[in-house]
């Protein structure tokens, strides 16, 4: 076979290549890191890549391993590998997940020594089971579809770090479980069954490697060239096996981005990528810092705000595009108001348009206002541990109660979360008691001869649950936190941005009973929801638009206690893994604005702070914004003179409202059908939607001064 030289390579391939994607293309033999920033091509690169050690040095299509995050993306980039190469080349060359190569090596190892290696636990069902009895066993309660979906991603975790028992058990108390015991359980419970999951693959795969010199020889002799896809979302352990299988001096090429790590609690380890060049020395490091995907301030603004983290390289985006708009920060009174907003944006959107967001609860109030008015989207990966959440589960299980005083299971699940001190003894006495004087539950403490303080406490309760039922479910929700539950989750360290969701979804029903069946109606929806692909207006969590690329992006519930999901008051005191943590959301906000190509729209609230979008609000940004800072006293003082003087004039109205009816020169008549105040409830803007189905958004007062007119008050 003759090979290509590099110019006619890259002219039959690699045409459209910059210099230094071309760079990257030869560097080929020795340790290399790429470092990617977001939309620099690098798929493109690893590909061509992989065809110029075809083609132009000649190596053996077998002698090339490459290892990718999932097994879509294997796919994904061999399709890539064939659409420019054709299937000559792609026929030898091996595209794997880490598990699959560790399949492989646990295969040949069992061969080796003539002995069958564990059965791979691949069952959710099964593995759900174990997890839920050793949790029954450990915590002595039943466990939530939640709770078992977190024992999973932690014990994942536990293992891809390779935690001690130290470790497992500072983590465990975070999380308010006994969760060393819970881990040990399950590892016994397995290799009873003579069992492996995901997890021990890997990490029998790493034992076997670096026990048996005969394996380990023949791999790192097949594999003389390692290729690694998005590094940065690679575990401690899956490092090592692929630092084991290269050797200190091995062909190794990782392509990764520290600044876009965002798996952290799947135990992504991105301390391999800033210590690449002391693991493997003489490394080299390449950086890819053209963005072809982001118009030039969305570029500027967001590289600014990712040089702030600590850990990573010293490396800038650069744009290739022009400026473009800026970055739009849209102004709403509240967190709540913002699904009535973005119900608007899908009704009325005609282009390509993601809204992105940090947690899948976020969603669900908008999901549940476009269901009901028929209002087309298209969500990305839907999840449905919301509903199996243990506060959700709690408020669903006390509304419940609060319809049915009389029954024994829903008080035995939830009497302890109100502060009222009945012990488990005294609960299940009056359980007995209210089943033989066919009485409400709650009734059957005036049996007990208890201690007068909890009897109050009982009683207080038992007030609450009547004046419950009449209720509608948002002041339902409020009364539960109020009884004694919110300082419950306060106490046990449970986030209760759940309760907010719940609220959210209560406002759109009049009672109880509705608001419990819309919630199973919901879960139901999500569940057999398929993707609608001809909808412009697309829902996804940040982590799973990862790789993706929209033309225009909205970014949602920027709050501090969402997103960031918490706040760091002084790094000087924070703790290691707390500084991880923080550094992690900032690139999670990183990554869902560098998803946008042409407009980039994050959502403020007055009445909620965001340190993300304070900081980029600071006036050193210098990009403009439409956010009202706030002012000194002075300032407004001075502020509402001239707005006094400005609305002297009777064609300025004081107070503009919604369905109010205006008059435009240029665009006739029309109707107000969103006001935006400043925090002293004076209009700023407002937008008409007129006649001829345009929406136009105006300043106040200066709209009017130019002659614009209220014809008709709602």
């Amino acid at each position: 076979m003759s090979y290509l030289t590099d110019e006619e390579f890259f002219k039959r391939y690699g045409n459209k290549l910059n210099d230094e994607q071309k760079r990257t293309v030869k560097a080929v033999e020795g340790p290399v890191l790429l470092l990617a920033v977001p939309g620099s091509g690098k798929t493109t690169v690893l590909v061509n890549r992989l065809g110029y050690m075809l083609f132009v040095s000649g190596i053996a299509p077998d002698n090339i391993l490459t290892l990718t995050y999932t097994v879509a993306a294997t796919r994904d980039m061999k399709s890539r590998f064939v659409n420019i190469f054709g299937n000559d080349g792609a026929t030898n060359l091996e595209f794997r997940t880490i598990n699959g190569i560790c399949a492989k090596i646990i295969s040949h190892y069992g061969r080796l020594i003539g002995k069958k290696s564990f059965d791979l636990l691949t069952d959710e069902k099964v593995s759900g089971k174990i997890l839920t009895d050793i949790y029954l066993n450990v915590m002595k309660e039943y466990p939530t579809e939640s709770d078992i979906k977190n024992i999973r991603t932690l014990i994942t975790y536990c293992k891809n770090m390779l935690l001690t028992e130290k470790d497992i058990v500072e983590i465990g108390k975070d999380q308010g479980i006994d969760l060393f015991k819970i881990y040990e359980e399950y590892n016994s419970e397995l290799k009873k069954r003579s069992l492996m999951d995901y997890d021990d693959q890997m990490i029998y795969a790493y034992r076997m490697l670096k026990g048996s010199k005969e394996l380990l020889d023949h791999y790192r002799d097949r594999y003389r060239y390692l290729c690694v896809d998005e590094a940065q979302d690679t575990s401690k352990i899956q490092h090592m096996i692929i630092s084991l299988l290269a050797g200190k001096n091995g062909n190794l090429f990782m392509v990764g981005d520290e600044d876009q790590s965002i798996y952290g609690f799947r135990a992504a380890y991105p301390d391999a990528l800033l210590n690449f060049e002391k693991d493997h020395p003489g490394a080299r490091v390449l950086v890819m810092d053209k963005n072809y995907r982001s118009n030039a301030r969305i570029v500027e603004v967001a590289d600014k705000f990712i040089q702030k983290n600590f850990s990573r390289h010293d490396k800038h985006m650069n744009a290739t595009r022009e400026a473009g708009e800026a970055i739009r920060f849209d102004v709403l009174r509240s967190r709540e108001s913002q699904y009535d907003y973005l119900h608007k944006m899908a009704t009325t959107v005609k282009e390509q348009t993601a809204v992105l967001y940090r947690d899948n609860e976020s969603i669900l109030p908008l999901i549940d206002i476009l269901e009901r008015d028929e209002v087309p989207y298209r969500i990305k990966n839907t999840d449905m541990s919301f509903f199996s959440h243990r506060v959700v589960v709690d408020v669903t299980t006390i509304l419940n109660f609060a319809l049915s005083p009389m029954d024994p299971e829903l008080f035995m699940k939830v009497f302890y979360k109100f502060q009222t001190y009945l012990s488990k003894a005294d609960a299940e006495k009056m359980c007995y008691i209210a089943d033989y004087k066919h009485i409400g539950i709650l009734d059957a403490v005036e049996e007990l001869e208890i201690n007068r303080r909890i009897l109050g406490n009982v009683r207080d309760l038992r007030i609450n649950f009547r004046n419950m039922v009449s209720e509608n479910p948002i002041k339902a929700i409020n009364r539960i936190e109020k009884m004694g539950y919110g300082e419950y989750l306060k106490n046990n360290n449970i986030d209760d941005n759940k309760l907010f969701i719940l609220k959210m979804l209560a406002k759109n029903e009049a009672t109880i009973e509705a608001f419990l069946d819309r919630l199973i109606q919901l879960r139901d929806i999500l569940a057999n929801k398929e993707e609608n692909y001809k909808s412009k207006f697309i829902l996804s969590t940040i982590h799973s638009s990862k790789g993706l690329e929209y033309e225009h992006v909205v970014l949602m519930d920027v709050v501090n206690g969402v997103f960031p999901s918490k706040i760091i008051k002084s790094f000087k005191t924070a703790t290691v893994q707390e500084k991880r943590d923080y550094e992690e959301e900032r690139r999670i906000f990183y990554v869902g604005m560098t998803r946008a190509k042409d407009t980039l729209t994050i959502l403020k609230y007055s009445d909620k702070p965001s340190l993300f979008v304070g900081e980029l609000c600071k006036k050193e940004e210098k990009t403009p914004v439409n956010i009202k800072e706030k002012t000194k006293p002075r300032a407004i003082s001075s502020y509402k003179k001239k707005l006094q003087a400005k609305t002297s004039s009777d064609n300025v109205p004081k107070i503009l409202k919604t369905g109010d009816k205006v008059n435009q020169s240029k665009y006739g008549d029309g109707v107000i059908t969103d006001v935006t105040l400043d925090d002293d409830e004076i209009p700023t803007k407002f937008v008409v939607r007129f006649n001829d189905g345009t929406e136009k958004i105006f300043m106040f007062p200066f709209a009017f001064i130019t002659g614009m007119k209220i014809i008709k008050r709602r």
